[in-house]
């Protein structure tokens, strides 16, 4: 069954785009992630322009991360403070990346700044989440061994503006987590991602925080960080495609239920080495669709539009 998406001047099978929703969302049931990071690339395999495929896709990132940070704040494990100092940072983050967005898309060349940022962004976490996953599971087998230690107090703590966070228990420079709520905002504008695969592993190992507040300070900052630039996305281009966003989020809410199922009969371990190959492979067939000659080599458009 064949729908057209007005805005993104395309027809595609109705069961592809609730496919491609409901196997993100089996994703986010397994391994805890919004998915952000693999709808935008699986939207260009299927002929989504890039653009509406970034601005659209965060629609998903947002419907995601609302029920996750309202249970977290019922268990209180979202440190309120933090995660505002983190959404200024990245609603500045966000302006940036919707104004070299729009500059780019003038210039002729957002498809290939989207693609580049996916084959570099994916390719180095990857990596690194393959690498921590398989330490983790030779840790597993060796409980014995000695651990590293997640953070350690440097320099970058020694900013001034400093404040205290109860509920993370830390007292250091504000300066840390506004820069980095001003890169994820950067990276939610320019790729349509939420921006939890960078904002986690920072909480973390830069700025200290408790694994135990890290994924809700993170959904609560995603969220209002992913709305707001899915508002800016309409507003100054007009790239956000509601058709293509609500069969997205159907397949979705499905996806999400059967994963989390799924999930429960995996080890941890297990877990996070598929989900590092699955980033790594999507890098690679980004990367190939660069590199390879296309099927057509030129192609008309007209001025303005995507």
């Amino acid at each position: 069954m064949q729908i057209y998406l007005p805005i993104a001047e395309t027809s595609v099978n109705a069961f592809t785009l609730l496919g491609v929703g409901g196997g993100v969302g089996v994703l986010s049931g397994m391994f805890g992630v919004g998915g952000g990071f693999l709808i935008t690339p699986l939207l260009f395999f299927i002929g989504v322009p890039p653009a509406v495929a970034v601005a659209t896709g965060v629609n998903q990132v947002v419907a995601s991360s609302i029920s996750g940070v309202l249970a977290h704040l019922k268990r209180k494990t979202v440190d309120l403070r933090m995660g505002t100092v983190l959404l200024i940072g990245g609603l500045v983050g966000s302006i940036i990346g919707i104004w070299f967005f729009n500059l780019m898309q003038r210039l002729g060349q957002l498809d290939l700044i989207v693609q580049l940022s996916y084959v570099i962004f994916l390719g180095i976490i990857g990596a690194l989440m393959l690498q921590e996953s398989l330490r983790a599971l030779r840790r597993s087998k060796n409980p014995h061994a000695p651990r590293r230690k997640l953070h350690t107090h440097n320099w970058v703590h020694n900013l001034p503006w400093k404040m205290k966070f109860r509920a993370s228990g830390l007292y250091i420079s504000v300066v840390p987590p506004l820069l980095v709520g001003v890169g994820v905002g950067i990276l939610a504008a320019i790729m349509g991602v939420g921006g939890g695969f960078i904002l986690v592993p920072a909480m973390i190992y830069l700025l200290g925080m408790p694994t135990k507040v890290v994924i809700g300070t993170s959904l609560f900052q995603v969220t209002f960080v992913a709305a707001f630039t899915t508002m800016m996305h309409a507003l100054t281009n007009y790239s956000v495609d509601v058709m293509l966003a609500i069969f997205l989020i159907l397949g979705g809410v499905i996806g999400a239920q059967i994963g989390t199922r799924i999930g429960l009969r995996l080890k941890a371990e297990q877990l996070r080495i598929l989900l590092a190959l699955l980033v790594l492979a999507v890098c690679g067939k980004i990367a190939l669709d660069l590199l390879l000659t296309p099927s057509e080599v030129y192609s008309i458009s007209i001025p303005g539009r995507f």
